[in-house]
Protein backbone atom coordinates (compact mmCIF):
# COMPACT_ATOMS: atom_id res chain seq x y z
CA UNK A 1 0.00 0.00 0.00
CA UNK A 2 1.45 3.37 -1.04
CA UNK A 3 2.01 6.19 1.41
CA UNK A 4 -0.75 8.25 -0.24
CA UNK A 5 -3.26 5.43 0.13
CA UNK A 6 -2.26 4.89 3.77
CA UNK A 7 -2.85 8.57 4.48
CA UNK A 8 -6.22 8.64 2.70
CA UNK A 9 -7.58 5.35 4.01
CA UNK A 10 -8.69 6.45 7.53
CA UNK A 11 -10.83 9.22 6.06
CA UNK A 12 -12.22 7.00 3.30
CA UNK A 13 -13.02 4.29 5.84
CA UNK A 14 -14.89 6.80 8.01
CA UNK A 15 -16.86 7.96 4.95
CA UNK A 16 -17.81 4.41 3.99
CA UNK A 17 -18.85 3.54 7.55
CA UNK A 18 -21.05 6.67 7.65
CA UNK A 19 -22.72 5.71 4.35
CA UNK A 20 -23.14 1.98 5.03
CA UNK A 21 -26.20 2.03 7.37
CA UNK A 22 -28.39 4.05 5.00
CA UNK A 23 -27.18 2.01 2.04
CA UNK A 24 -28.14 -1.24 3.80
CA UNK A 25 -31.55 0.03 4.97
CA UNK A 26 -32.41 1.21 1.45
CA UNK A 27 -31.80 -2.25 0.03
CA UNK A 28 -33.90 -3.92 2.71
CA UNK A 29 -36.78 -1.52 1.98
CA UNK A 30 -36.67 -1.90 -1.80
CA UNK A 31 -36.36 -5.67 -1.69
CA UNK A 32 -39.26 -5.67 0.76
CA UNK A 33 -41.33 -3.62 -1.69
CA UNK A 34 -40.46 -6.10 -4.45
CA UNK A 35 -41.56 -9.00 -2.22
CA UNK A 36 -44.89 -7.25 -1.50
CA UNK A 37 -45.40 -6.61 -5.23
CA UNK A 38 -44.84 -10.29 -5.98
CA UNK A 39 -47.28 -11.26 -3.23
CA UNK A 40 -49.99 -8.93 -4.56
CA UNK A 41 -49.58 -10.05 -8.16
CA UNK A 42 -49.48 -13.74 -7.31
CA UNK A 43 -52.35 -13.75 -4.80
CA UNK A 44 -54.66 -11.26 -6.49
CA UNK A 45 -54.14 -13.01 -9.84
CA UNK A 46 -53.33 -9.77 -11.62
CA UNK A 47 -53.77 -10.23 -15.37
CA UNK A 48 -52.39 -6.89 -16.59
CA UNK A 49 -49.28 -7.89 -18.59
CA UNK A 50 -47.60 -4.53 -17.93
CA UNK A 51 -47.83 -5.06 -14.17
CA UNK A 52 -46.66 -8.65 -14.24
CA UNK A 53 -43.79 -7.73 -16.54
CA UNK A 54 -42.45 -5.05 -14.18
CA UNK A 55 -42.75 -7.29 -11.13
CA UNK A 56 -40.94 -10.18 -12.77
CA UNK A 57 -38.19 -7.90 -14.01
CA UNK A 58 -37.37 -7.18 -10.36
CA UNK A 59 -34.24 -5.04 -10.02
CA UNK A 60 -34.22 -4.69 -13.82
CA UNK A 61 -37.66 -3.07 -14.06
CA UNK A 62 -38.20 -0.01 -16.24
CA UNK A 63 -34.97 1.57 -17.58
CA UNK A 64 -32.78 -0.97 -15.80
CA UNK A 65 -33.87 -3.55 -18.35
CA UNK A 66 -32.47 -1.35 -21.12
CA UNK A 67 -29.07 -1.05 -19.43
CA UNK A 68 -28.96 -4.83 -19.02
CA UNK A 69 -30.08 -5.36 -22.62
CA UNK A 70 -27.50 -2.95 -24.05
CA UNK A 71 -24.77 -4.61 -21.98
CA UNK A 72 -25.80 -8.01 -23.34
CA UNK A 73 -26.69 -7.20 -26.95
CA UNK A 74 -25.42 -3.70 -27.76
CA UNK A 75 -27.48 -0.74 -28.97
CA UNK A 76 -29.44 -2.92 -31.37
CA UNK A 77 -31.34 -4.17 -28.32
CA UNK A 78 -35.12 -3.60 -28.25
CA UNK A 79 -38.07 -3.89 -30.58
CA UNK A 80 -38.27 -0.17 -31.47
CA UNK A 81 -35.45 0.89 -33.82
CA UNK A 82 -32.75 3.00 -32.11
CA UNK A 83 -34.84 3.40 -28.91
CA UNK A 84 -31.97 2.16 -26.74
CA UNK A 85 -29.67 4.94 -27.98
CA UNK A 86 -31.24 7.35 -25.49
CA UNK A 87 -29.38 5.47 -22.72
CA UNK A 88 -25.84 6.72 -22.28
CA UNK A 89 -22.99 4.22 -22.58
CA UNK A 90 -20.79 4.21 -19.48
CA UNK A 91 -22.76 1.73 -17.35
CA UNK A 92 -23.61 -0.77 -20.12
CA UNK A 93 -20.07 -0.64 -21.50
CA UNK A 94 -18.58 -1.23 -18.05
CA UNK A 95 -21.07 -4.06 -17.44
CA UNK A 96 -20.27 -5.60 -20.81
CA UNK A 97 -16.57 -5.58 -19.96
CA UNK A 98 -17.10 -7.00 -16.48
CA UNK A 99 -19.54 -9.54 -17.86
CA UNK A 100 -16.76 -11.12 -19.94
CA UNK A 101 -15.17 -12.42 -16.72
CA UNK A 102 -18.57 -13.50 -15.34
CA UNK A 103 -19.38 -16.02 -18.06
CA UNK A 104 -21.35 -13.40 -19.99
CA UNK A 105 -23.63 -12.50 -17.07
CA UNK A 106 -24.06 -8.84 -17.91
CA UNK A 107 -27.05 -8.64 -15.57
CA UNK A 108 -24.89 -9.65 -12.61
CA UNK A 109 -22.23 -7.23 -13.82
CA UNK A 110 -24.69 -4.32 -13.82
CA UNK A 111 -25.58 -4.95 -10.18
CA UNK A 112 -21.93 -5.47 -9.23
CA UNK A 113 -21.29 -1.95 -10.53
CA UNK A 114 -24.44 -0.20 -9.33
CA UNK A 115 -24.63 -1.45 -5.74
CA UNK A 116 -21.06 -0.52 -4.72
CA UNK A 117 -21.42 2.76 -6.62
CA UNK A 118 -24.39 3.66 -4.40
CA UNK A 119 -22.27 3.03 -1.30
CA UNK A 120 -19.45 5.14 -2.75
CA UNK A 121 -21.99 7.87 -3.51
CA UNK A 122 -23.00 8.06 0.15
CA UNK A 123 -19.34 8.09 1.21
CA UNK A 124 -18.51 10.89 -1.23
CA UNK A 125 -21.50 12.95 -0.03
CA UNK A 126 -20.25 12.51 3.55
CA UNK A 127 -16.77 13.68 2.53
CA UNK A 128 -18.08 16.62 0.48
CA UNK A 129 -20.11 17.99 3.39
CA UNK A 130 -17.03 17.81 5.63
CA UNK A 131 -14.91 19.52 2.97
CA UNK A 132 -17.45 22.36 2.98
CA UNK A 133 -16.67 22.89 6.67
CA UNK A 134 -19.86 21.45 8.13
CA UNK A 135 -19.94 19.18 11.16
CA UNK A 136 -19.96 15.40 11.31
CA UNK A 137 -23.67 15.28 12.22
CA UNK A 138 -24.62 17.14 9.03
CA UNK A 139 -22.33 14.93 6.93
CA UNK A 140 -23.81 11.77 8.43
CA UNK A 141 -27.35 13.08 7.93
CA UNK A 142 -26.59 13.94 4.29
CA UNK A 143 -25.42 10.36 3.67
CA UNK A 144 -28.67 9.04 5.14
CA UNK A 145 -30.75 11.51 3.15
CA UNK A 146 -29.16 10.56 -0.16
CA UNK A 147 -29.78 6.86 0.54
CA UNK A 148 -33.41 7.24 1.67
CA UNK A 149 -34.66 10.05 -0.56
CA UNK A 150 -38.12 9.06 -1.87
CA UNK A 151 -36.87 8.41 -5.41
CA UNK A 152 -33.58 6.83 -4.25
CA UNK A 153 -34.97 3.34 -4.79
CA UNK A 154 -33.50 3.70 -8.30
CA UNK A 155 -30.07 3.50 -6.65
CA UNK A 156 -30.95 -0.11 -5.79
CA UNK A 157 -32.21 -0.98 -9.28
CA UNK A 158 -29.95 -1.49 -12.26
CA UNK A 159 -30.11 2.19 -13.20
CA UNK A 160 -27.15 4.41 -14.08
CA UNK A 161 -28.05 6.90 -11.34
CA UNK A 162 -25.68 5.50 -8.70
CA UNK A 163 -22.46 5.70 -10.76
CA UNK A 164 -23.58 8.93 -12.45
CA UNK A 165 -24.30 10.64 -9.12
CA UNK A 166 -21.08 9.33 -7.57
CA UNK A 167 -19.17 10.87 -10.48
CA UNK A 168 -21.11 14.15 -10.10
CA UNK A 169 -20.25 14.40 -6.40
CA UNK A 170 -16.63 13.49 -7.19
CA UNK A 171 -16.62 16.34 -9.73
CA UNK A 172 -17.82 18.76 -7.05
CA UNK A 173 -15.16 17.52 -4.64
CA UNK A 174 -12.49 18.12 -7.27
CA UNK A 175 -13.87 21.56 -8.16
CA UNK A 176 -14.16 22.71 -4.56
CA UNK A 177 -10.61 21.56 -3.75
CA UNK A 178 -9.24 23.10 -6.97
CA UNK A 179 -8.17 19.80 -8.52
CA UNK A 180 -9.14 20.97 -11.99
CA UNK A 181 -7.85 18.05 -14.06
CA UNK A 182 -9.61 15.55 -11.80
CA UNK A 183 -12.78 17.61 -12.20
CA UNK A 184 -12.37 17.40 -15.97
CA UNK A 185 -11.92 13.62 -15.89
CA UNK A 186 -14.89 13.03 -13.59
CA UNK A 187 -16.97 15.44 -15.68
CA UNK A 188 -16.28 13.49 -18.87
CA UNK A 189 -17.32 10.22 -17.22
CA UNK A 190 -20.42 11.75 -15.63
CA UNK A 191 -21.58 13.07 -19.02
CA UNK A 192 -21.05 9.60 -20.51
CA UNK A 193 -23.28 8.17 -17.76
CA UNK A 194 -26.41 10.31 -17.99
CA UNK A 195 -27.55 13.16 -20.28
CA UNK A 196 -27.80 15.59 -17.36
CA UNK A 197 -24.12 15.02 -16.62
CA UNK A 198 -23.30 17.74 -19.16
CA UNK A 199 -24.82 20.26 -16.75
CA UNK A 200 -21.79 19.83 -14.48
CA UNK A 201 -20.23 22.41 -16.78
CA UNK A 202 -22.39 24.99 -14.95
CA UNK A 203 -20.84 24.56 -11.47
CA UNK A 204 -17.44 24.15 -13.12
CA UNK A 205 -17.89 27.54 -14.76
CA UNK A 206 -18.90 29.06 -11.42
CA UNK A 207 -15.87 27.63 -9.60
CA UNK A 208 -13.46 28.57 -12.38
CA UNK A 209 -14.93 32.06 -12.37
CA UNK A 210 -14.21 32.31 -8.64
CA UNK A 211 -10.66 31.09 -9.22
CA UNK A 212 -10.12 33.64 -11.99
CA UNK A 213 -11.36 36.48 -9.77
CA UNK A 214 -9.08 35.32 -6.96
CA UNK A 215 -6.13 35.16 -9.36
CA UNK A 216 -6.78 38.69 -10.55
CA UNK A 217 -6.45 39.93 -7.01
CA UNK A 218 -3.17 38.09 -6.58
CA UNK A 219 0.26 39.43 -7.45
CA UNK A 220 1.36 35.97 -8.58
CA UNK A 221 1.43 35.55 -12.33
CA UNK A 222 -0.85 32.85 -13.71
CA UNK A 223 0.92 29.98 -15.44
CA UNK A 224 -0.47 28.82 -18.81
CA UNK A 225 -0.96 25.40 -17.25
CA UNK A 226 -3.42 26.88 -14.76
CA UNK A 227 -5.49 28.41 -17.55
CA UNK A 228 -5.48 25.09 -19.39
CA UNK A 229 -6.68 23.28 -16.25
CA UNK A 230 -9.52 25.79 -15.81
CA UNK A 231 -10.63 25.32 -19.40
CA UNK A 232 -10.45 21.53 -19.06
CA UNK A 233 -12.63 21.56 -15.94
CA UNK A 234 -15.37 23.47 -17.75
CA UNK A 235 -15.01 21.55 -21.01
CA UNK A 236 -14.96 18.07 -19.46
CA UNK A 237 -18.75 17.46 -19.32
CA UNK A 238 -19.43 18.83 -22.84
CA UNK A 239 -16.57 16.69 -24.16
CA UNK A 240 -18.14 13.59 -22.59
CA UNK A 241 -21.48 14.37 -24.25
CA UNK A 242 -19.78 15.13 -27.57
CA UNK A 243 -18.01 11.75 -27.53
CA UNK A 244 -21.32 9.89 -27.42
CA UNK A 245 -22.95 12.17 -29.99
CA UNK A 246 -20.05 11.71 -32.42
CA UNK A 247 -20.34 7.94 -31.97
CA UNK A 248 -24.07 8.25 -32.77
CA UNK A 249 -23.26 10.22 -35.92
CA UNK A 250 -20.71 7.67 -37.08
CA UNK A 251 -22.98 4.69 -36.25
CA UNK A 252 -26.41 6.01 -37.30
CA UNK A 253 -25.65 9.12 -39.35
CA UNK A 254 -27.51 11.26 -36.81
CA UNK A 255 -25.46 13.40 -34.43
CA UNK A 256 -28.32 14.25 -32.09
CA UNK A 257 -30.19 10.94 -32.18
CA UNK A 258 -29.64 10.16 -28.43
CA UNK A 259 -31.16 13.52 -27.50
CA UNK A 260 -33.84 13.63 -30.19
CA UNK A 261 -35.34 10.30 -29.14
CA UNK A 262 -36.08 11.83 -25.74
CA UNK A 263 -38.42 14.37 -27.34
CA UNK A 264 -40.80 11.65 -28.52
CA UNK A 265 -44.25 11.80 -26.95
CA UNK A 266 -43.70 8.37 -25.39
CA UNK A 267 -40.65 9.69 -23.52
CA UNK A 268 -40.03 13.24 -22.25
CA UNK A 269 -41.86 14.97 -25.06
CA UNK A 270 -41.24 18.39 -26.55
CA UNK A 271 -39.80 21.18 -24.45
CA UNK A 272 -42.38 23.53 -22.93
CA UNK A 273 -42.34 26.23 -20.30
CA UNK A 274 -42.49 24.91 -16.69
CA UNK A 275 -45.95 26.36 -16.02
CA UNK A 276 -47.42 24.52 -19.01
CA UNK A 277 -45.72 21.31 -17.91
CA UNK A 278 -47.21 21.54 -14.42
CA UNK A 279 -50.67 22.39 -15.76
CA UNK A 280 -50.46 19.39 -18.09
CA UNK A 281 -49.71 17.09 -15.15
CA UNK A 282 -52.45 18.66 -13.03
CA UNK A 283 -55.01 18.04 -15.81
CA UNK A 284 -53.73 14.47 -16.10
CA UNK A 285 -54.83 13.82 -12.53
CA UNK A 286 -58.46 14.44 -13.52
CA UNK A 287 -58.23 11.96 -16.39
CA UNK A 288 -57.07 9.02 -14.29
CA UNK A 289 -53.49 8.85 -15.51
CA UNK A 290 -50.62 7.27 -13.54
CA UNK A 291 -50.67 7.89 -9.80
CA UNK A 292 -47.30 9.55 -10.29
CA UNK A 293 -48.94 12.38 -12.23
CA UNK A 294 -50.72 13.50 -9.08
CA UNK A 295 -47.42 13.66 -7.23
CA UNK A 296 -45.30 15.68 -9.64
CA UNK A 297 -46.90 19.06 -8.97
CA UNK A 298 -46.32 19.31 -5.18
CA UNK A 299 -42.88 17.80 -5.61
CA UNK A 300 -42.00 20.40 -8.24
CA UNK A 301 -42.91 23.19 -5.84
CA UNK A 302 -40.87 21.55 -3.07
CA UNK A 303 -37.86 21.19 -5.35
CA UNK A 304 -37.94 24.86 -6.32
CA UNK A 305 -37.97 25.80 -2.63
CA UNK A 306 -35.07 23.44 -1.93
CA UNK A 307 -33.12 25.02 -4.80
CA UNK A 308 -33.59 28.38 -3.08
CA UNK A 309 -32.22 26.84 0.13
CA UNK A 310 -29.23 25.53 -1.85
CA UNK A 311 -28.48 29.05 -3.08
CA UNK A 312 -28.78 30.45 0.43
CA UNK A 313 -26.93 27.85 2.52
CA UNK A 314 -24.39 26.38 0.11
CA UNK A 315 -21.77 27.87 -2.25
CA UNK A 316 -23.12 29.28 -5.49
CA UNK A 317 -22.02 26.31 -7.59
CA UNK A 318 -24.45 24.05 -5.70
CA UNK A 319 -27.44 26.27 -6.32
CA UNK A 320 -26.41 26.76 -9.95
CA UNK A 321 -26.24 23.01 -10.58
CA UNK A 322 -29.54 22.27 -8.81
CA UNK A 323 -31.29 25.07 -10.72
CA UNK A 324 -29.90 23.93 -14.07
CA UNK A 325 -31.09 20.35 -13.53
CA UNK A 326 -34.52 21.51 -12.35
CA UNK A 327 -34.90 23.86 -15.31
CA UNK A 328 -34.24 21.02 -17.75
CA UNK A 329 -36.52 18.62 -15.82
CA UNK A 330 -39.42 21.07 -15.59
CA UNK A 331 -39.36 22.11 -19.24
CA UNK A 332 -40.59 18.74 -20.41
CA UNK A 333 -44.24 18.19 -21.30
CA UNK A 334 -44.02 14.80 -19.61
CA UNK A 335 -42.81 15.12 -16.01
CA UNK A 336 -42.42 11.39 -15.46
CA UNK A 337 -39.17 10.71 -13.56
CA UNK A 338 -39.11 14.26 -12.16
CA UNK A 339 -38.33 12.94 -8.69
CA UNK A 340 -35.43 10.87 -10.05
CA UNK A 341 -33.99 13.88 -11.84
CA UNK A 342 -34.27 15.87 -8.61
CA UNK A 343 -32.29 13.17 -6.83
CA UNK A 344 -29.60 13.66 -9.47
CA UNK A 345 -29.60 17.35 -8.52
CA UNK A 346 -28.01 16.24 -5.25
CA UNK A 347 -27.64 19.76 -3.75
CA UNK A 348 -31.42 19.57 -3.20
CA UNK A 349 -30.81 16.61 -0.88
CA UNK A 350 -27.98 18.48 0.83
CA UNK A 351 -30.42 21.33 1.44
CA UNK A 352 -32.68 18.90 3.31
CA UNK A 353 -29.72 17.82 5.44
CA UNK A 354 -29.18 21.41 6.55
CA UNK A 355 -32.89 21.98 7.23
CA UNK A 356 -33.26 18.95 9.51
CA UNK A 357 -30.51 19.63 12.04
CA UNK A 358 -32.94 19.26 14.93
CA UNK A 359 -32.96 15.64 16.13
CA UNK A 360 -36.74 15.38 16.00
CA UNK A 361 -36.90 16.85 12.51
CA UNK A 362 -34.17 14.49 11.36
CA UNK A 363 -35.94 11.41 12.68
CA UNK A 364 -39.28 12.58 11.27
CA UNK A 365 -37.84 13.30 7.82
CA UNK A 366 -35.87 10.07 7.55
CA UNK A 367 -38.89 8.03 8.68
CA UNK A 368 -41.25 9.70 6.22
CA UNK A 369 -38.69 9.65 3.43
CA UNK A 370 -37.96 5.94 3.91
CA UNK A 371 -41.68 5.16 3.91
CA UNK A 372 -42.15 7.23 0.76
CA UNK A 373 -39.22 5.48 -0.91
CA UNK A 374 -40.69 2.06 -0.20
CA UNK A 375 -44.09 3.26 -1.42
CA UNK A 376 -42.65 4.65 -4.64
CA UNK A 377 -40.73 1.43 -5.19
CA UNK A 378 -43.91 -0.60 -4.73
CA UNK A 379 -45.82 1.64 -7.15
CA UNK A 380 -43.00 1.33 -9.69
CA UNK A 381 -42.95 -2.46 -9.45
CA UNK A 382 -46.75 -2.44 -9.92
CA UNK A 383 -46.45 -0.21 -13.04
CA UNK A 384 -48.30 2.67 -11.32
CA UNK A 385 -45.34 5.06 -11.16
CA UNK A 386 -42.66 5.81 -13.74
CA UNK A 387 -39.27 6.06 -12.01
Amino acid sequence: MSAAVRRAWPGAKADLLAAAPGWAVARVLVLGALAVAHFLVDNLHVKDPAVTAQVHQGLFAWDAGFYRGIAQHGYGFGTIPHDAVRFFPLLPLAARGLGTVLAGRADVAVLLIVEPAALVLGALVHRLVLVEGMDEATARRAAWCIALFPSAFVLVLGYAEAPAMALAVATFLALRTRRWWWAAAFGVLAALSRPLGVLLAVPALVEVGRAVLAARGSTTRRAPAAVGAWLAAVAGPPVGLAMFLVWSWRRYGDLFLPLRIQTASTHRGQAVDPVSALLHEARGILHGQHVGSALHVPWAIAFVLLAAVSWRRWPASYGAFASAVLLVALTSKNLDSLERYALGAFPLVLAIATLTSDDRLERAWLTLSAAAMEGYALLAFLNAYVP
